[in-house]
Order: C-alpha cells, then structure tokens, then sequence
C-alpha cells in the first residue's frame, strides 16, 4: 500500500462499469471508511494489469477474464487475483460502421434487432466480400482476454462466422474505439459504455446488439486485488468491499442518477457528457444517427439483482471460452489433472473472498439475490 495502511492507489479505466469505484471515492463513502484513496485513470487493459500485478496498484478496476488469466497464468506471469466485489453485469454493446450496418440490414433474412438475424446476415456478408476478394472485416476489442473478445466471437460464430478465418479481431482501447471507427481503421467493435453512444452520437456508428440482448447475464468489471495483499490486509479490504456495496446502491438510486452522472463526466474520471452517462445508466440508448432508441433495463447492472457479487458459474462460463477460442489447453480443466484444476484455482480467491468477507459485510440495499 502507498504509506500508510489506509492510502490506496486504485486505477480504472473511463467506463460506465466503474461507477461504483468513481463514487465510492468522490462521494465519500471510502473515506467514511478510513481510506484515503487515490484513483489513477488508465487507458488500456494491460497497463491496468501490469500495474496491479507488480503492486503499483493496491486495487484496480479489471475486466473480469483478467482475473481468471491473472490467477493462472495464461498469457502473461502467473499472479492469483481475488475478485471480491462485481463492478458490473452487461455494459458492453457490438457497434457497428454505417456501410457494415446497411450492409448487415441487407443481407438479413428478418429483424437485425435479432442477434441471431444479424449473425447470419454478417455470414452472408463475410462471404461476399471473400468471393469479391476484399480485404476481411476489421472488429475492435479490448484485449485477449476481454468479454468484448468472447461475446463477438459468441455471436460471430452462432452465425457460422470463424472469427479467427473470416474476420480480423484487434486490440484497442476503450477510449480509442470510437477514433478508430471514424478513420475506418475497424469497421465495427464491442465495447463497454458509454463509448457506444459516443459513436452514435456523432454520427459513425449504430449500436447493432446491445450484448445483454445476446446474453441475458455476462460478468463484465470486478473489483481486483492481489491474492497476497487480500491475505495481508483483511480489514482494508472488507472496508473498501463495504465502500463499494453502499456506492452501488446509491448509483441504483434512481434519484441520485443526475448527481452520478455529473460526477462521471468530470475529465479525470469518464469524460464525456453527462446525459451520454445518463441514459446509460438508465437503458435507454440511442442506437442509430437517426435518433431511434431502444431500451433494456438489464443492460448495465452495477448492485442490483446480485450483481456486486462475483459469481463463479460466470467465472467458469469464461475460462470455457477460453479454451474454446486456443488461449488454454482443454487438458488443463481435466479433474483428473495433478493438483487443483485451474478452474478450481481460478475461482478459489473468488470462493474464498465470497465467504469470509462478503458474509460479514453489510452491502446497503445492494441485493445478493441472483436474477
């Protein structure tokens, strides 16, 4: 920790889904609990990673697959991370360039709204442009290990799309997608709010699918910390659990939506604008440059409908598709396998914060309920 037990450096990325972390800072409620907390803004998912892995950050805002490949290993130097306090479920939305969308609207075989439509149409698509000999599509995620990476590979595939074949995936960060879109560097992306909308509003892009629309429930930020720094530090992190569940309920107020949005669109923290953050928060998304807006009340869960609390079906959900898409040997989740499985391992700093924190926490109106 930086000087004291009670001073922490915590870092986030500019998404929607660090709203509990954003407030629980800038509305009091960690210092209420004896924390002093410095938030350090960060633009991609391994400077995040790294940060925290070697103890820059005493916490950090972490896309939830992170954690999983943190813990064993995959893809970078192996450091267990416990993930006590679910940030967020849903969030994230498959935006899309005009030409793509009109070509997607084309090719459809009913409703693109239907995740399943818009799937087959951009197979459609896929292979046209292959027997034309055009270069192949160009989408945007976050990381390798990123939900934004296996929910367009889930829906890509659904439609007999091969995403490793017939399209490009490429790295990005998140503040850096909607750029990338209007220099036609990538020709559509998935990606957390707000920067969907941002897209939209000005006019290059229309939000395809929102991902809650293709999965009813997908863990998407976690609260991460080093499995050792949980271990050593008990109370602090119970405090900054306790922060976090009183800061989701007052999000989820709907009262305080305008207070929440003004604080997030402050430069240091997201920075774009506070109705931008407002409609997200309430689901009601413009989706199109033309104005037409849709609405889904599960697509951003921050405390509501057990959302702060880290599931590990979901967890499990997640390392299967990263054996699925070649990041981790199928033989490694064998039960047979000396020592823990990796799934097991992965999810016991989860199982373990589950357990002998979340119990003895008091998360004010935040509900545990599963939906």
């Amino acid at each position: 920790m930086s000087g004291s037990d009670n001073k922490l450096r915590i870092g986030f990325i500019p998404l929607a889904d660090a709203t509990a972390l954003l407030v629980a800072v800038d509305k009091g409620f960690t210092a209420a609990e004896g924390l002093d907390v410095e938030l350090v803004r960060e633009v991609s998912w391994s400077n995040v990673r790294d940060k925290l892995n070697i103890g820059l950050f005493d916490a950090a805002h972490l896309i939830a697959p992170v954690a999983i490949a943190s813990s064993l290993g995959i893809g970078h130097v192996k450091v267990p991370i416990v993930a006590p306090f679910g940030l967020g479920v849903n969030g994230n939305a498959i935006t899309v360039s005009p030409p793509l969308h009109a070509a997607i609207a084309a090719a459809a075989d009913g409703d693109i709204a239907k995740p399943m439509v818009s799937a087959h149409a951009l197979a459609r698509v896929v292979a046209e442009r292959k027997a034309k000999g055009l270069e192949p599509l160009t989408f945007g995620m976050t990381f390798p290990f990123s939900t934004h990476n296996y929910h367009l590979r889930f829906w890509m595939a659904a439609g007999g799309v091969d995403p490793d074949e017939d399209v490009r995936l490429v790295v990005l960060p998140p503040p850096y997608m909607v750029e990338s879109l209007a220099n036609r560097h990538v020709d559509g992306f998935c990606v957390g709010a707000p920067w969907n909308s941002v897209a939209v509003d000005l006019g290059i892009g229309h939000i395809l699918h929102f991902v809650s629309e293709i999965l009813a429930r997908a863990a998407e930020k976690v609260l991460g910390v080093r499995g050792r720094w949980a271990e050593e530090n008990p109370d602090v992190l119970a405090r900054l659990v306790r922060a976090h569940g009183r800061a989701a309920a007052f999000v989820e107020d709907v009262a305080n939506r305008e207070e929440v949005a003004m604080v997030l669109a402050a430069p240091n923290r997201i920075g774009v604008a506070a109705e931008v953050i407002r409609r997200t928060l309430d689901g009601r998304l413009k989706i199109s440059p033309d104005g037409a807006v849709r609405t889904d009340e599960r697509y951003l869960l921050i405390g509501r409908a057990g959302a702060a609390r880290p599931d590990p079906v979901q967890a499990a959900w997640l390392y299967a598709q990263m054996v699925r898409w070649g990041q981790s040997p199928l033989a490694m989740a064998h039960p047979k396998r000396r020592g823990n499985p990796p799934t097991e391992s992965a999810l016991s700093p989860d199982l373990r914060s589950i357990q002998t924190i979340l119990p003895r926490i008091s998360l004010p109106g935040v509900s545990g309920a599963r939906a």
